[in-house]
């Protein structure tokens, strides 16, 4: 018979999915999000299991009987793994490949097409296009591009999916380009990151979706820009600070890089920090959203399962999927 579990989750997105959370009806569930700080002490001291995106240091001091923390995402970055016990496992969930790849096309589609611009210019009453207008250039179609991805993880592997099977060709740099190909992903080179240089020089549409770590940070800035072909459009999904903020702003600006999607900030409003400190919103060849590039019900419901079979595993002492400690 298996021993239901407590489980404390924190998520204020994970809310919307409590029925898949809870779906089982075995373990004892604990929804905290936007409860004071000591009604969440008070919920975790005898949690089994802590469902979190963050995990505040204080708060998981108080977890003295904690034996899984499970992060609703890839990034593992804001658990204080250092404050939990040596027992304590924590996995991570993914599910975000697929709906950040569509968002990767929408905007390099949006952007080759100058929709940004056309569309700012429509909101003031200008009606600009190749017709009215012999300033503005033609829109760009995928076939017989070049795409070059900064990353090849799930994120990249489904980007590649996506334009090759429209036609684009597909060039990618990664830590271990050794490593085997992505299966059924046909791509016409593999580098390393010091042949980073090569392939921004090949490519039309630059991608970026590796991890922030020290090795990734401000990997792309003035020295990189300048390999860039003109016309070329760079999309960040990955992280902010993979991109030097001054450095992608003033390309941007002088139209070194003609166009950028950037999903990804410096800075976040939930950490009390604006999300840049220079002014993309008044550039007009740039696609701004918040982090949003995820988002999307397929993901979060996907996640929703993973920790719930966690949890499941856990209470019947099967192995754990997705451990990152």
């Amino acid at each position: 018979m298996v021993t239901p579990l407590r489980i404390v989750q924190t998520d204020r997105i994970m809310d919307r999915y409590r029925d898949v959370l809870t779906a089982a009806g075995t373990h004892h569930w604990t929804f905290v999000s936007g409860r004071t700080p000591d009604e969440q002490i008070a919920a975790v001291r005898d949690a089994d299991v802590i469902v979190a995106a963050a995990l505040p240091a204080a708060l998981a001091r108080h977890a003295t009987r904690l034996r899984l923390v499970h992060v609703t995402g890839a990034g593992y970055d804001r658990i204080p793994l250092d404050v939990l016990g040596p027992d304590v496992r924590v996995a991570n969930t993914f599910h975000h490949g697929r709906s950040i790849a569509e968002y990767v096309l929408a905007a390099t589609i949006m952007l080759a097409r100058r929709v940004p611009r056309a569309e700012s210019a429509f909101r003031a009453g200008e009606w600009r296009s190749v017709l009215t207008d012999p300033a503005v250039e033609p829109g760009l179609t995928l076939p017989g591009r070049t795409v070059g991805l900064i990353g090849l993880g799930e994120t990249g592997t489904e980007t590649a999916r996506l334009f090759t099977a429209l036609g684009a060709r597909v060039r990618a740099v990664r830590a271990r380009p050794s490593a085997p190909p992505p299966p059924g992903v046909p791509l016409d080179w593999i580098g390393g990151i010091d042949d980073l240089d090569e392939l921004l020089a090949a490519s039309d549409v630059v991608v970026v979706t590796v991890p922030l770590s020290d090795a990734t940070r401000g990997l792309l800035g003035a020295a990189r820009y300048r390999h860039m072909r003109p016309g070329a459009l760079l999309i960040n999904v990955a992280r902010g600070p993979v991109l030097d903020e001054a450095d992608t702003y003033a390309a941007l600006a002088a139209g070194t890089i003609a166009g950028a999607a950037l999903d990804v900030w410096w800075g976040h409003p939930r950490e009390g920090t604006p999300p840049a400190s220079h002014d993309f919103a008044a550039l007009p060849n740039v696609l701004l959203t918040p982090h949003a590039a995820g988002h999307t019900d397929d993901t979060f419901r996907g996640r929703a399962r993973d920790i719930a079979a966690a949890v499941d595993d856990l209470a019947a002492g099967r192995p754990l999927r997705n451990l990152v400690r």
